[in-house]
């Protein structure tokens, strides 16, 4: 299987009967929980602000006399500081001639009476499917994405995913050692001291971390014994800890030596409008001859809030 660079025709996009399949993963679960490619927020300015972050002092007991207390102290204040993130382009071009659209009957591989081609429209359907693979490269984006910012026309944005946002705040190296309970606790705690306020906290992990997750917890008390005698096999959805539940969520975008906890509450895409045509939306370009050439464009960012809401895992264990 391969992709076609350059415009579709007759001959390098047969028509196939048949149900269609992918191997390629689909889901998008973290984009999906923070508002998908059609909810969210939205912004006029390609740089965005994810938040003010302010310290107190440390907590103290005061030692002020009465006879001190007839003065009053110095002054002070609380200084802010701000934090941003980008917006940064996604853009996809389709093209097919007229003739590969006509040729909507010319099967190609097996064909047996009564079959007809499957999509009955190849252009509807080479624009849903860019629908689709702009929604995968958002989500990998969104996880793994490293940030920067451009400074001249030729550098590209490119927005700040939620690893590369825990690298500098709470986040664990576990050189290379396989995911435990122990880890998992020095997270938790580590997010707590960090100040993280727990809003609807989900773990995402790949395929590894997800199995390795349920072997931690399939021998604990009440895992072990499946409510129907006819059931067997465990799936760890939910975490209670010490400071919050953990919903448990399997993303193939996630590297599978690590794992991210995100307050998904604190998180939403951001898309900025062109005006009069949308955050991303589907037009003709410009017609030089017998073919429909069309474009996908949006421009679009995560808004992750501060640092010390989230936390994450890298380095563990893969293989055995």
């Amino acid at each position: 299987m391969s992709n076609v660079n350059g415009t579709g025709t007759t001959f390098n996009l047969p028509n196939f009967a048949g149900d269609l399949f992918t191997a390629s993963p689909t889901q998008t679960p973290f984009l999906s929980m923070i508002g998908g490619l059609s909810g969210g927020k939205q912004t006029e300015n390609d740089e965005f602000a994810v938040g003010q972050l302010y310290a107190f002092p440390d907590a103290a007991q005061p030692n002020i006399s009465e006879q001190a207390s007839e003065t009053a102290p110095a002054a002070t204040a609380l200084v802010r500081t701000q934090e941003t993130n980008v917006t940064q382009i996604f853009h996809e071009t389709i093209s097919m001639t007229y003739a590969k659209m006509a040729n909507k009957g010319k099967l190609s591989g097996l064909n047996t009476a009564g079959q007809a081609a499957n999509p009955t429209s190849e252009l509807d359907w080479q624009i849903s499917q860019r629908l689709k693979k702009i929604a995968r490269d958002v989500e990998f984006t969104f996880l793994n994405g490293t940030y920067a910012k451009a400074s001249t026309v030729s550098e590209a944005n490119k927005t700040r995913g939620m690893f590369d946002l825990c690298s500098k705040g709470t986040t664990i190296d576990a050189s290379s050692a396989a995911l435990s309970l122990d880890i998992l606790k020095q997270l938790y705690k580590a997010m707590a001291d960090a100040g993280a306020t727990f809003g609807n906290m989900v773990l995402f992990c790949g395929s590894e971390q997800k199995q390795r997750l349920t072997t931690l917890y399939e021998k604990q008390l009440g895992y072990n014994t499946p409510a129907a005698r006819h059931v067997g096999g465990m799936n760890i959805t939910e975490i209670e800890t010490d400071f919050f539940k953990l919903g448990i969520v399997y993303d193939s975008f996630v590297p599978n030596d690590r794992i991210l906890i995100a307050d998904i509450s604190a998180c939403a895409p951001v898309f900025q409008n062109v005006p009069g045509k949308g955050t991303l939306f589907l037009e003709d370009l410009a017609k030089v001859g017998a073919a429909e050439k069309k474009q996908i464009y949006g421009e679009i960012g995560l808004d992750h809030a501060p640092a010390f809401l989230h936390g994450s895992i890298t380095g563990l264990k893969t293989g055995e």
